[in-house]
């Protein structure tokens, strides 16, 4: 079985060499790069299963760079932030990413985070279940857990392993009003905080590929107070 592809963008080499030490020593194969252009322009070479990406970074910085990647590829990406600011952190995430990590950090944290990510985005991508009886139709949307495929009238949904398994997860659960907490702990598989955005943002972005009006959302529907649901 070949090793899986993990991408490390940090213009901070040191930061870039630990992170690289930390993958390895979990029998992934590292393709590093200190410059985002340059990651940019080669990463399509290689068959990546996930990216690490620094927020700051000069010239082209790990924000922008993570908005061009979503634009071709939808695997995971894991920003590195050395802020704490929850802004920092939400803007992040709406631009593509799928978790981040606050430096200085704990490698065993980056190990786990990147481990969660990987079993959800390969599971995703190697079905075993059979697919005709894994495909849910909810009035015009219909996703497949199997070949992680969502259309919605016809049309493909171009969604981040995240986003997917979040719509998956609300349209198994069809007319069950699912908590933040329950969202946030069944998807990230970590304690949910109360000052924690990262459902909301995720939710967000999953209504705009949807093309749902904000206030009056056809699928995904706000419970204030409690979390969401598909009716």
């Amino acid at each position: 079985m070949e090793a899986i592809q993990i991408l490390v963008v940090d213009d901070e080499t040191e930061i870039a060499d630990l992170v690289e030490v930390c993958l390895l020593n979990e029998g992934y194969q590292v393709v590093k790069f200190y410059d985002s252009r340059e990651a940019l322009a080669n990463y399509q070479q290689y068959q990546i299963a996930l990216g690490i990406i620094d927020v700051m970074m000069p010239g082209m910085d790990g924000m922008t760079l993570c908005r061009e990647i979503r634009s071709h590829d939808y695997f995971p990406l894991i920003m590195l932030t050395a802020k704490s600011d929850d802004l920092d952190k939400i803007t992040g995430l709406a631009n593509g990413a799928d978790d981040y990590i606050t430096k200085p950090f704990n490698p065993l944290e980056l190990v786990a985070r990147v481990k969660a990510q990987l079993r959800r985005y390969l599971t995703y991508n190697h079905p075993t279940k059979n697919e005709e009886t894994s495909t849910i139709e909810i009035n015009g949307l219909s996703i497949n857990e199997v070949t992680h495929e969502a259309l919605l009238y016809g049309n493909k949904l171009n969604l981040t392993p995240t986003e997917f398994a979040i719509l998956l997860l609300l349209c198994q659960n069809r007319g069950r009003v699912i908590s933040s907490e329950m969202l946030f702990e069944t998807i990230w598989q970590e304690k949910y905080l109360e000052s924690n955005n990262t459902v909301m943002v995720h939710i967000r972005r999953l209504r705009e590929k949807m093309n749902e009006e904000p206030r009056k959302p056809k699928f995904i529907k706000t419970v204030w107070g409690v979390g969401y649901k598909i009716e």
